[in-house]
């Protein structure tokens, strides 16, 4: 039964890697069009609320249980990792903030060991290693190395707010009163709303790009067909997986995983737009797969038994590793 949990986990952060993973090819054309990039965020992260929003009325009961998560998760693992990205992007090139975007599995694996003081499977550490060497490759880190340190310490913001998107995803998964994930995501997007108007101002935007027409590639779409797509499958649909994905999974494992995200959009922006990969991008993702598979390998350790493969940070082998349910 473990493992078909496990294999469904990991089935369902697949699928959240590739939705995520398809938001940019259809927010780019967008914004081309003349959105501007923090007014395409707002429409995705609102949008969702929107969609959403008949469900966080059914899951009220979460904000007097669970306000801290509903409070954290919006602020965090909407807003932030949303806003700070973007801010880095604008001080920096868009390979470079979108790798230390992509630290935060890096960052969660030295969370959850240094700061929890839980265990670390070495193959989830192995695993997070390579796929961080393969996103360099996939984003050529090389063709921007003279960066601006403020651009820099943003990017490792929006690091250490995607870490935190696992951490609030787990928080309270194995209890009895463990809170719906549908719930925590529809009062995360209503949170996120909220801070992304101020950050935002959408009064400002050019609503009349919605109306028209988006190229993608050598072909036209309506731009309000690509707005749907960001908002129920890019944002809606893989924020739902994700998080269930990380409670049949583990924050660690997960996180790994999710790095497929980068190259997902790479491949999709060379098929839908164009945008051809070098040599080393195709290295690179191949990289990344193979530090997803390295990572999801670990086995949870039965109780009571000793397992050589778990990074014990008080120096003990006896402890149940973090994936372990």
């Amino acid at each position: 039964m473990q493992a078909s949990g496990r294999n469904a986990g990991l089935g369902l952060a697949l699928v959240s890697a590739c939705a995520f993973g398809g938001s940019g090819v259809a927010a780019k054309p967008l914004i081309e069009a003349g959105l501007d990039p923090l007014h395409m965020v707002w429409l995705r992260v609102a949008g969702a609320a929107l969609v959403l929003s008949p469900l966080a009325w059914r899951h009220r009961d979460l904000v007097l249980r669970k306000p801290a998560l509903l409070a954290g998760f919006g602020l965090v693992a909407v807003a932030g990792v949303q806003a700070f990205y973007f801010a880095s992007l604008s001080r920096i090139p868009v390979g470079v903030a979108l790798l230390l975007e992509y630290l935060g599995p890096a960052l969660l694996l030295g969370w959850i060991r240094f700061v929890q003081r839980k265990p670390v499977t070495r193959a989830a550490a192995a695993g997070a290693a390579v796929a961080v060497l393969g996103l360099a490759c996939v984003v050529q880190i090389w063709a921007g190395l003279s960066l601006d340190p403020l651009g820099v310490l943003l990017g490792l913001a929006a690091a250490c707010c995607q870490a935190f998107y696992f951490v609030f995803a787990d928080q309270g998964a194995d209890g009895d009163g463990a809170p719906d994930p549908i719930g925590v995501i529809a009062y995360g997007m209503l949170v996120g709303t909220l801070v992304m108007t101020v950050i935002a101002r959408p009064w400002e935007m050019d609503w009349g790009v919605l109306a028209g027409q988006a190229a993608v590639g050598d072909t036209t779409m309506p731009a309000a067909a690509l707005l749907a797509w960001v908002v129920l499958i890019a944002t809606v649909f893989a924020y739902l997986t994700g998080v269930v994905s990380v409670r049949k999974l583990s924050p660690q494992v997960a996180g790994v995983v999710a790095c497929l995200e980068a190259v997902v959009a790479t491949v999709l922006a060379w098929v839908l737009l164009g945008e051809h990969l070098a040599t080393w991008q195709i290295v690179g993702g191949a990289l990344v797969l193979g530090g997803a598979f390295i990572a999801q390998s670990s086995r949870a350790t039965p109780p009571g038994a000793a397992d050589p493969a778990v990074l014990d940070p008080k120096g003990g082998k006896d402890r149940e590793p973090t994936g372990a349910r």
